[in-house]
């Protein structure tokens, strides 16, 4: 028998209970792993409140990542003891998650525990920080560089935000963070490395097709007019990266910014995305991370907690990364 978060759902009524399992009932995988840490993201929290359709078979438990160590495996890449991390692939939402003590799992999804990094740095970092480090990557296959001007973040108190705030700081990028609370983040935001702090409110209303050129790149988790409005506001040949959708899945713009002044927007998907690019954002993070900024990024929860953390996430009461102790 183990501890989980479990979502039901039954002649339309959607219950999440914090519940004991029988081991019996974990899913097919090939792997089996005791989880050490989870952590609590957006998509959790929609999916553990019901406010979006995020979970797709029931019962479910939550928890798109989590670390922990090799149980049982059948799986030629790992062996009883290791240590790993899964982000994604579905887990949370069509596959039992992280929110348990135990996991079932296709070893195909897992990638060892970056060396550097224990179990419960590697869920400070968590989902938020590998999205955070594909952003960044894929700024720089476009050719993206510290010289070429200003780098907006938006959300940049949350979870994806923070870490790309500290980790663009550490490369050597000037880094505009928007935020919607800039009079409680802005010592926070500083200290990550955040050069200047503007309010939500200048980017999520409508806006022009195009606005003044302001920065070369963007790393968004908004969407909706917060997305267009920085599209509009990027100059010419830069680069536009979204991984998020925090205001909505709406993307009410023009194609002006493309077309006028040659900007590039990429999707960035930290669900499905290959391993060969999981590998190099774990090996990235290990030396554009500065670690001693993630003590001011992250809170820790135990499993219980979880339910009421995640009402608070999606009022926006919550700072930087939740890291989930599934064990307490």
């Amino acid at each position: 028998m183990f501890n989980a978060l479990v979502i039901n759902k039954a002649d339309n009524e959607y219950t999440t209970t914090f519940s004991t399992v029988a081991e019996s009932d974990l899913p097919a995988g090939d792997v089996k792993v005791e989880i050490l840490y989870s952590t609590l993201n957006y998509k959790d929290a929609l999916a553990i409140t019901g406010k979006s359709p995020v979970v797709r078979r029931f019962p479910m438990v939550p928890g798109i990542d989590f670390v922990g160590r090799v149980s049982e495996s059948n799986h030629n890449e790992y062996k009883a003891g290791d240590l790993v991390v899964l982000n994604g692939w579905g887990v949370g939402e069509t596959h039992w998650g992280g929110l348990a003590q135990k996991a079932s799992v296709n070893g195909d999804w897992l990638v060892p525990l970056p060396a550097s990094f224990d179990p419960k740095l590697a869920m400070a970092i968590g989902t938020a920080g590998y999205t955070a480090m594909l952003c960044i990557l894929a700024l720089e296959r476009q050719g993206i560089k510290p010289e070429m001007g200003k780098i907006l973040v938006t959300g940049a108190a949350g979870g994806v935000g923070s870490v790309a705030v500290a980790i663009l700081s550490k490369l050597g990028y000037d880094v505009i963070a928007l935020s919607g609370r800039v009079e409680e983040e802005s010592g926070f935001l500083k200290s990550l490395g955040a050069s200047e702090i503007i309010h939500r409110d200048e980017l999520q209303h409508p806006g022009k097709p195009l606005a003044k050129e302001r920065w070369v790149g963007v790393v968004d988790v908004v969407g909706s007019h917060v997305l267009a409005n920085a599209c509009a506001g990027t100059q010419y040949g830069g680069v536009v990266t979204a991984c998020g959708l925090a205001a909505g899945m709406d993307f009410p713009a023009t194609v002006a910014p493309f077309i006028l002044r040659g900007v590039t927007l990429v999707g960035i998907d930290s669900v499905m995305c290959p391993k060969d690019k999981r590998l190099e954002a774990w090996k990235r993070l290990e030396t554009d991370l500065d670690v001693t900024k993630l003590q001011n990024i992250y809170t820790e929860i135990g499993l219980s907690q979880v339910q009421g953390a995640a009402t608070e996430l999606l009022e926006g009461k919550v700072r930087g990364r939740v890291i989930v102790d599934v064990n307490r």
